[in-house]
């Protein structure tokens, strides 16, 4: 589907080699936002007429969901960063496994299949191994809106009642703000008849997103972004043409730790301030100064101090930037405090950093990091996307050559990252085995 993306199977057979020490100077740009795209896209299945996006990544992920969406009869067609979705032929409600296996965010699909089609048949979904990440919240989400929901053989069924086929609007509260399960009742509550109410709503910008997406198709969704979502359900969505993903949030931030890391004077654009405060203040914090101007952040590195981290669903610090972070807290004056509440197995960078020189010690699902004065190449590999992202920003900060593996995650998340970061000075080269 996409022009030049890198498919998995060389993601797998590669590595990126970052040689260290290099000051980073200019402007990096900011694609658009990974895990806005991919339910967007999902989105596409509510109506028959086309949805086109722009400001879409060139990301293995990307093709991912694309393929899946094929298998169901879309039509998708893509020319640099835009897509157009077209499900006036929707020939199947069951993505196969082989695709959703690989990708977490097929499986909101089951809510806009359900609510155009009335069933659906979803295999339970695979993606990065930082956790659990159930999809509990998603089932009691659509049973409420009254579907018959049953997984069996790890494939999750779900059908409407009565002759129309349509889901009943209902008031949800769902146990924890879970992001996957607020989009998948917002796609399949917009088509149901009657209000449905979601409290305990995800904030999340990615959430704004879908919400500002469904309106413009005609869908009447209110409150996204607080903690209480409101769907009146119309009878039919339209298409729409040239809707842009936001920015990518969490590639900002981990572009803003490259220049902290590297202490170096840099711009990072396009950007939404508002969806990165969290972010920016803990930046503040360690000794980054930070000019803001419209869609652009300039960062001035001073001295990096010790600053602790606690992840938190948004407005909280970002899970996905905790990695990242760490990175950063690697090089730091002083001891950090790193405590991971969001997924249990996302700490598994540590004995990554660890082999380049990190002194990181692990209590539970907290991290206590003693700042060095210099990291030091090594051969490492990125167990998930985020901390593939870490090893680079290590890399960048170490003496001599890093070399990365484990891209099959990298190239999930981030477009084209080496032609960036080559851009703004640094010396990445990506290379087989």
């Amino acid at each position: 589907m996409a022009v030049g993306v890198i498919t998995s199977q060389e993601s797998v057979t590669q590595r990126l080699k970052v040689t260290g020490g290099q000051r980073l100077s200019g402007t990096l740009t900011v694609s658009g936002a990974k895990n806005s795209a991919l339910v967007l896209m999902t989105a596409s299945l509510l109506t028959s007429e086309t949805v086109e996006l722009v400001n879409v990544p060139d990301l293995t992920d990307i093709q991912g969901m694309g393929d899946i969406l094929g298998a169901l009869g879309v039509q998708v067609e893509r020319s640099d960063s835009r897509v157009s979705l077209t499900a006036a032929q929707l020939t199947n409600a069951e993505p196969p496994y082989e695709l959703v296996n690989s990708l977490r965010a097929s499986f909101f699909s089951i809510g806009s299949l359900l609510g155009r089609m009335g069933h659906a048949k979803v295999p339970l979904p695979g993606g990065c191994r930082i956790g659990a990440r159930p999809v509990v919240e998603h089932i009691r989400g659509l049973k409420a809106l009254g579907a018959v929901v049953s997984v069996q053989h790890g494939i999750v069924t779900a059908s409407a009642k009565g002759t129309n086929r349509r889901l009943k609007g209902a008031a949800i509260v769902l146990d924890c703000p879970s992001v996957g399960a607020t989009e998948t009742i917002l796609m399949a509550a917009v088509l149901a008849e009657g209000t449905t109410t979601i409290e305990n709503a995800a904030q999340e910008p990615e959430v704004q997103d879908l919400a500002n997406l469904l309106n413009v198709m005609g869908a009447k969704v209110t409150g996204a972004g607080g903690p209480i979502i409101t769907i009146e359900g119309v009878q039919s969505l339209h298409g729409c043409r040239g809707y842009a993903v936001i920015p990518d949030r969490i590639e900002a931030g981990t572009f803003l730790m490259a220049a902290a890391i590297t202490r170096s004077n840099m711009c990072v654009e396009p950007v939404v301030p508002e969806h990165m405060n969290a972010v920016l203040q803990k930046l503040r914090d360690c000794g980054c100064s930070l000019e803001i101007n419209g869609r652009s952040i300039q960062i001035t590195p001073g001295e990096i101090v010790a600053t602790d981290i606690t992840t938190q669903p948004f407005p909280g610090f970002p899970t996905d930037l905790q990695a990242p972070f760490m990175a950063l807290m690697s090089t730091a004056k002083g001891t950090s405090v790193i405590s991971e509440k969001i997924y249990e197995n996302r700490l598994q960078h540590v004995a990554e950093l660890q082999r380049m020189g990190a002194a990181i010690r692990v209590d539970g699902s907290t991290a206590i990091v003693e700042g060095v004065s210099t990291l030091s190449g090594a051969p490492v590999t990125g167990s998930d996307l985020r901390a593939a992202a870490a090893m680079v920003l290590a890399g960048l900060s170490a003496t001599g050559t890093t070399q990365v593996s484990g891209l099959t995650h990298l190239d999930r998340g981030y477009d084209n990252v080496e032609a960036k970061l080559r851009g703004v000075g640094a010396t990445v080269e990506r290379d087989g085995f």
